[in-house]
């Protein structure tokens, strides 16, 4: 069984110094979107096929791009997509449409979570990661300013974390802005350092994509992998855990369920 928490980097520890804390939303905290992967993919398989059976050598690199660019802004796949798209079929369609494409066909398959939520048939814990509200709760508690930076649009973030009874815990929520090709991690991080006036070993990155990782590395900061199981929302996905050792994460965790054993590598 793997530990609960992989200390990859012994030497670079917080030490006590983290005041901030940034995190990522889906499939970090939230599972509320797990399996967009299976809606994404098989709409730029249609849209590059021109409806026609797409060659293997064509999925391939599709699942490949989407695996490399987990956790950027949507609007840059769809425009990956819509370059391809171009020189594949000679079809040329904004980046927006096929976002806005893209968003309604993944609308479609989680509105039952939010709605369970909403109708008080689900519980949040039930589409939280486990020990997520808890981590969040202590991280508190230690006076850690929170940050939550998410690639999904900033109104469903917010609407997202409501249901999942975490939206107050932060002194900050940045989705996607409307209608913008802006990486609201990268701002975040911007604003903490020159706003906020965090130094960077004050500032802990916490995410399950190599973006925020390497976001934070380059930046200076502690990074936290979490290289979770979305479906069972506990326990270790092998998948997620070689993208973030790729990425240069300091620690990666499976889940948050172990916080004692998280916030002895905070200390």
């Amino acid at each position: 069984m793997k530990q609960s928490i992989e200390i990859l980097h012994p030497a670079h520890r917080p030490a006590g110094r983290i005041r901030a804390a940034v995190f990522d939303f889906d499939g970090t905290i939230s599972t509320l979107r797990c399996g967009w992967e299976q809606v994404m993919g098989p709409m730029m398989i249609e849209f590059l096929s021109g409806g026609k059976e797409a060659p293997a050598a064509l999925q391939e690199e599709v699942m490949q791009y989407i695996d490399e660019s987990t956790g950027i802004q949507t609007i840059y796949q769809m425009q990956w997509l819509a370059e391809k798209a171009e020189t594949l079929c000679g079809v040329r369609r904004d980046p927006w449409w096929y976002k806005a494409e893209y968003q309604r066909r993944l609308e479609i398959a989680i509105a039952h979570k939010k709605q369970a939520l909403a109708d008080g048939d689900a519980q949040p814990e039930d589409y939280r990661i486990a020990g997520a509200a808890e981590l969040l709760n202590a991280f508190r508690e230690r006076n850690i300013a929170l940050y939550l930076a998410s690639g999904t649009d900033h109104d469903d973030v917010l609407h997202e974390a409501q249901l999942l009874g975490v939206r107050d815990l932060f002194t900050l929520i940045a989705g996607a802005p409307p209608h913008q090709a802006a990486c609201s991690k990268e701002a975040v991080l911007r604003q903490l350092f020159t706003q906020a006036h965090f130094s960077c070993d004050e500032l802990l990155v916490v995410g399950d994509g190599k973006v925020e990782i390497a976001l934070g590395c380059k930046a200076g900061a502690f990074t936290l992998g979490a290289a979770t199981d979305e479906v069972h929302r506990s326990g270790w996905n092998p998948v997620k855990r070689a993208r973030l050792l790729q990425a240069g994460a300091d620690a990666i965790v499976g889940d948050f369920a172990d916080l004692d054993s998280i916030l002895r590598w905070l200390d």
